[in-house]
């Protein structure tokens, strides 16, 4: 058996001509991450780092989606080698890592997902990922297909920008809203003029680097305006999100009220 190609990280080293767009999972449900995946999105985030999906989870979620169009990445609750080890053998092969500070940590997040010599992942005969070891010499070629995201969620990150782009592996840079605006001072107002401003400036430093940045918005408008502004990759809510929405809208329609302006705005 073939080591199936990582289309993530195809469209990060030759970027497609429309941003790849995705959405959140983190209903921890393997029946949603599979509607998901069909309903026509690029690529899913099954998130460990604010919602209660497990290893299990994951495990089923990968398997969900792994049967559908989409692209899965995974994001690890914290930039810690045992967790990425873990989630590898279960299948993921695009890792984002949260509240990277420095080009260390971006170095230490690499250093997580690849083998030795480039990096400590742990080896193991028999996992998910290596198709339960029906692929040929998976521990020499694994390397070549791992994609990873580096997420920047403060003013210092967005400043350390260049370094971390730097560091060899690290395949993307994802500006995180709501963390960084929270960090600026506007907790709750990612759409605040100050942070606009730096989302725009990160995306464009990110251009003359040349790595990718991707972001994600809460509704149709702000992901346009993203997308506007040059990232490379874009994300709109999330499972949940997209559902409350939905039902909010419908309930409200039907009882003659106007929608919250909060909803299905989350992500």
């Amino acid at each position: 058996m073939t080591l199936p190609e990582n289309r993530f990280k195809s469209w990060m080293q030759s970027p497609p001509a429309r941003p790849p767009l995705g959405s959140w999972l983190m209903a921890a449900s393997p029946i949603t991450a599979e509607a998901m995946g069909w309903a026509g999105f690029d690529w899913l985030v099954v998130d460990m780092e604010h919602t209660p999906i497990d290893l299990p989870a994951v495990t089923a979620m990968l398997q969900a989606v792994a049967g559908t169009p989409a692209e899965a990445v995974v994001r690890v609750p914290w930039n810690d080698a045992v967790t990425v080890k873990r989630v590898m053998d279960a299948g993921a092969r695009t890792l984002m890592f949260p509240f990277v500070q420095s080009a260390e940590e971006a170095r230490r997040a690499v250093a997580a997902t690849r083998y030795p010599p480039e990096g400590v992942r742990g080896v193991a005969g028999m996992h998910r990922g290596s198709r339960f070891g029906t692929i040929p010499d998976y521990v020499t070629r694994a390397n070549a297909q791992v994609a990873v995201i580096i997420q920047l969620e403060t003013p210092e990150a967005v400043a350390a920008l260049p370094e971390i782009a730097a560091v060899a592996g690290v395949d993307a840079v994802f500006t995180g809203p709501s963390d960084l605006s929270a960090a600026m001072g506007h907790p709750g107002a990612a759409g605040h003029a100050e942070v606009r401003a730096a989302l725009r400036a990160a995306a464009a430093e990110a251009r003359r680097l040349g790595i990718p940045c991707g972001i994600v918005g809460g509704d149709v408008a702000t992901v346009q305006g993203f997308m506007e502004d040059g990232f490379s990759f874009v994300a709109i809510g999330s499972d949940l999100a997209h559902m409350m929405g939905a039902a909010r809208r419908a309930l409200a329609d039907l009882r003659a009220e106007a929608p919250s302006p909060a909803a299905g705005t989350a992500y």
